[in-house]
């Protein structure tokens, strides 16, 4: 298992990078799809959204993909 403090840490970086304009959404995805296995509930959030990046894999992205993209990284961290 990886380390969840650390995952939160992240998440919460990453979120507010990708909110702020500052990284890419594929950047993004690819970090996402790159995570390992957590105990729950993280791991249930994380599996979430691996699965919703692996499907909205499509560029450019509407204002209302962009902010469930940013709900699943939130929903990681609890933001």
């Amino acid at each position: 298992m990886n380390s969840v403090p650390d995952l939160l840490v992240a998440a919460e970086s990453i979120h507010k990078l990708y909110k702020d304009g500052r990284m890419e959404r594929e950047i993004v995805r690819e970090w996402i799809s790159r995570l390992g296995d957590y105990d729950r509930p993280t791991g249930d959030r994380v599996t979430q959204a691996k699965e919703w990046f692996r499907v909205n894999d499509k560029e450019p992205v509407s204002e209302e993909i962009m902010q469930a993209d940013l709900d699943r990284i939130g929903a990681i961290f609890g933001g």
